[in-house]
């Protein structure tokens, strides 16, 4: 089965545009770039969208604030007869170390607002691109703070070291499949390409 949408989550806005929370549109953002794609504001859809035309593919950004995105992103799933089984959705995880990454096909929201909201508004059937954050440190600090917080310069420090592994990550979800992405992408360790 191909993928049809990948949907970024993530608030809008300069002030959390460097926050932990917005790594997934960072990297949908990246990816667009290199294929050398131009955004657009689509309002019926409460989102900012482009479309890879190679790939029979959109893009989208919701703009509603993280609370709602499954609202955007059902709508334009919707609208294209997308059903959810087509729908890849990149998003931060705070219950994997920082540089992780993880594909899944199923799961909870794990306390992620977005998540929850999608499968509030999608169902539960819909393709896990997920990028960790983690882990919360201090323990006592509050989601919420954490998760709206910067990067410290070591985290920022492992998450440019992989930036390329989670756009190949990207093109190999896109290209080969969920299948093969999750047997590549969910063992690797975050610094076995810097020890190769």
């Amino acid at each position: 089965m191909s993928i049809s949408l990948v949907a970024a989550l993530g608030n809008p806005g300069s002030a959390y545009a460097a926050t932990r929370h917005n790594l997934g549109w960072v990297v949908l953002e990246a990816y667009a770039r290199a294929q050398k794609l131009v955004w657009s504001s689509a309002p019926r859809f409460e989102a900012e969208v482009t479309r890879l035309p190679s790939l029979r593919l959109w893009l989208m950004k919701p703009q509603t604030f993280m609370n709602e995105s499954g609202r955007a992103v059902a709508a334009l799933a919707r609208f294209h007869r997308i059903p959810p089984k087509e729908v890849l959705v990149i998003y931060d995880d705070v219950g994997l170390d920082v540089g992780r990454i993880k594909v899944s096909e199923r799961g909870s929201a794990g306390g992620h607002n977005g998540v929850a909201s999608l499968l509030e508004h999608l169902g539960d059937d819909f393709i896990r691109y997920r990028l960790g954050i983690g882990p919360k440190l201090p323990k006592e600090m509050d989601l919420k703070d954490f998760v709206l917080g910067k990067f410290s310069p070591d985290q920022q420090l492992i998450i440019d070291r992989q930036f390329d592994t989670y756009l190949q990550g990207l093109d190999l979800l896109l290209s080969r499949g969920v299948d093969q992405a999750m047997n590549h992408l969910n063992r690797r360790e975050p610094h076995e390409s810097d020890q190769a």
